[in-house]
């Protein structure tokens, strides 16, 4: 592979114009596709075959409706003085609602407050639904717009009015002032790094080109696929951090080789052979792990794991082509500084202690610097014991936006539970005739469970077999004591089956998200005994060893527990919520731990192979444990300390966004990559492996024979050149 790569190298090196025309090429097509067939993100975040599916299911057939159709409920207020029902009140949301409907045609019907004595006891809230003719993730930008402009007219009245229901009002959006910061922040930390203003933009030249040809071939396969938005945000995200990092890693063995001796096509074509199969490894490794995902049984995760994994091949085509390309049009350029000829032993030595400082630290005192790492995990990371899953809802969005304010109207006027109302539906086929009496009995006794604010009365469907009644909560539709409701009356349903002949089913909105974030929870073990397991069979077959890849995995470990934990600590309990712009505290949104640990294994892989690679280069060369270490943390330890700390800016940028979902996602990344890359690479893994010495070596040569060799390093093209 290195060979290949090497030969990749060279021949780029040699055409770089080509290459960067090729890229281009590829992105005006990509533009051109898109003006064609249009961007169009649907798919919501449910999982088929769950209890709530089913119910839906049921109810579906029994009321003849094949589709659920999308929401937007209007939310009014009003002030002291007044009530809903006074004279020019009434005018003002009867004008709104009329607006509305001959506005737009996609309007299904609308059930005003006064129709459908949706008005609060005080009198001073009430609510309109208005209903669609398409499914949620269908209506348009035109009917959301309608709605936002007629709406005027009430509140020009003196009418707050805002908005939920189940028509997502506020687009997730990628780009913007925080993602232009996170670039500027990490030119920055590659100036300081590589000591040159020209060589730090090299990295964000060639990542801006690898995220926008993986952005617009995502916008491109909307046409085609079923996707989230969340989707091209998580694909942003990974595709930006791991292009600025995997061309550093290139581009810093680019000036190595330089400074070396080599000419400047010969030390690109070898940083493409030698760091190019490190990225190329540590890239497919950051795919498998996002194609994983799949494995979880969830269709939109699949999705996002494998639209994030299509943006790191990308970026590793990119780098391994893009990069040598600019490298050559750059020329002397971003070459190193010559260094002074005198005093060059002294000043060797010099640099050589400072270099190696930490690593000096950390391998001296071996046993203390574990047991405060130790602690520092099991501190922060005690806290995932605690871990509670949901998807977001209103009451979790920016306090300033129309939806949130809607919601705490909502729970203001009729109680929290309004905004989680569940649907039960009461299969009555085995009860023959006595059908309905059967549902009202059934109603009675679901209306003596706990935890139940209000339920409306038996309602059967056409076929009298299948009725349903709504039932509203006492408790917010992320709260513990909803879920436990929903739970019990599926129990209850024992109890009603064998006196009453009637099966209870639990549907609706808040009903799903719970059954979501239940299923979802249950495949966290098993998906991370999988990437463990994965990730222990990789750094085996990579470093020829048995207790190296054990304390690559140990290492994870504590990275996955440091990071939920701290994710509960700020998403689920609050903590440093004003510092991270956390508008509520709530459930920790149900697929981020599943999210967290393949990114973050695929990451952490990344650093380890950069690292201990290394040091695993270095000890085949001198036989000393020790040495090697030191050496490994001088070579590759400023930038793998400069890639962790511009791969945490660039998830803190995402992490600083108003979304709820894409803070959910940037706030844990952040955390991990920054632990993952100071705490276990930086400092666990060097202690350790000063601990275990020569041993960590040992590989049985048995199995040393029949394991398939990967030189990511490129030392067969090292040894080919000094024989050469």
């Amino acid at each position: 592979m290195a060979k290949l790569l090497y030969n990749l190298g060279s021949w780029v090196y040699k055409r770089p114009k080509r290459v960067i025309l090729f890229w281009l090429a590829i992105i005006a097509v990509s533009i051109g596709l898109i003006v064609s067939n249009g961007i169009n993100f649907k798919g919501d975040m449910t999982i088929p075959g769950t209890k709530s599916e089913k119910a839906g299911q049921v109810l579906q057939n029994a009321t003849g409706q094949t589709k659920e159709y999308g929401t937007i409920r209007l939310i009014f207020k009003v002030g002291d003085g007044k009530t809903i029902k006074d004279p020019s009140v009434m005018k003002a949301i009867n004008k709104t609602i009329d607006k509305i409907q001959k506005n737009d045609k996609s309007v299904k019907s609308i059930l005003s407050p006064y129709m459908g004595r949706t008005i609060s006891k005080s009198g001073k809230i009430a609510y309109a639904d208005i209903t669609y003719k398409t499914e949620a993730d269908k209506v348009s930008k035109e009917s959301i717009d309608n709605v936002k402009t007629c709406i005027e007219a009430s509140r020009n009245a003196g009418v707050q009015t805002e908005l939920g229901g189940s028509v997502t009002l506020s687009k997730t959006e990628v780009g913007g002032t925080s993602e232009l910061i996170s670039i500027i922040a990490a030119f920055i930390v590659l100036a300081f790094t590589l000591g040159s203003l020209r060589a730090a933009g090299l990295p964000i030249i060639t990542a801006i080109i690898g995220l926008v040809v993986g952005l617009m071939g995502i916008m491109v396969s909307t046409a085609f696929v079923d996707m989230s938005a969340l989707s091209l945000s998580l694909a942003s995200m990974v595709g930006l951090a791991v292009g600025i990092d995997y061309a550093l890693f290139i581009i810093s063995r680019y000036r190595q080789n330089v400074s070396e001796g080599y000419d400047l096509k010969e030390a690109a074509a070898l940083s493409v052979g030698t760091a190019g199969s490190a990225v190329l490894f540590a890239g497919v490794t950051v795919i498998i792990a996002l194609c994983g995902l799949a494995l979880v049984g969830v269709p939109f995760l699949g999705v996002m794991g494998e639209v994030a994994a299509a943006m790191v091949f990308v970026v590793v085509m990119v780098s391994l082509t893009a990069v040598p390309a600019c490298l050559s049009l750059a020329g002397h350029h971003i070459s190193p500084k010559k260094k002074k000829q005198q005093n060059v032993v002294s000043a060797s030595k010099e640099k050589n202690k400072q270099s190696n400082l930490w690593g000096r630290i950390v391998t001296k005192y071996p046993i203390i610097t574990i047991a405060l790492v130790l602690a520092l995990t099991a501190s922060i990371g005690y806290s995932a014991m605690d871990l509670e899953l949901g998807l977001p809802d209103n009451g979790m969005m920016q306090k300033e936006s129309t939806e949130r304010k809607g919601y705490d109207i909502m729970s203001e006027g009729f109680g929290e539970g309004v905004n989680g109302s569940l649907v039960v539906v009461m299969d009555a086929s085995k009860a023959g005739n006595n059908s309905f009496k059967a549902m009202q009995e059934t109603a009675g006794k679901i209306k003596g469970l706990t935890d139940i604010a209000s339920i409306t009365p038996a309602r059967p469907t056409k076929d009298k077999n299948i009725g349903m009644v709504m039932v509203t909560p006492k408790t917010g539709p992320n709260d513990k004591e909803t879920k436990d409701l929903v739970q019990a009356i599926r129990d209850k349903s024992a109890d009603t089956e064998k006196n009453n002949k009637v099966e209870l089913m639990v549907t609706g909105r808040t009903a799903v998200n719970i059954d979501t974030a239940d299923k979802l929870g249950q495949a966290i073990p098993k998906f991370a005994i999988v990437v463990l397991g994965l990730a222990l069979v990789l750094m085996i077959l990579v470093f020829r060893s048995i207790l190296v890849p054990i304390k690559a995995v140990v290492g994870f470990a504590m990275t996955l527990v440091a990071t939920l934990g701290f994710d509960v600590l700020t998403m689920q309990k609050g903590n440093f919520a004003d510092l991270l712009g956390i508008p509520k505290a709530g459930p920790i949104l149900c697929f981020i731990p599943i999210i967290v640990i393949g990114i973050l294994f695929g990451l952490a892989m990344d650093y380890e192979v950069f690292l201990v690679s290394r040091i695993r280069e270095q000890y085949s060369k001198t036989g000393n444990a020790k040495e090697a270490i030191l050496s490994g943390m001088k070579s590759s330890g400023l930038v793998v300390a400069a890639a962790g700390l511009i791969m945490t800016i660039v998830f803190a940028s995402f992490a600083s966004q108003t979304d709820v979902n894409i803070k959910s996602m940037g706030i844990p990344m952040a955390f991990g990559v920054l632990f993952d890359a100071f705490v276990v690479r930086m400092t666990f893994v060097p202690a350790i492996m000063s601990l275990l010495g020569k041993s960590a070596w040992y590989m049985p040569k048995w199995l040393n024979r029949i394991l398939p060799k990967f030189d990511i390093e490129g030392e067969a093209l090292n040894k080919e050149r000094d024989i050469a």
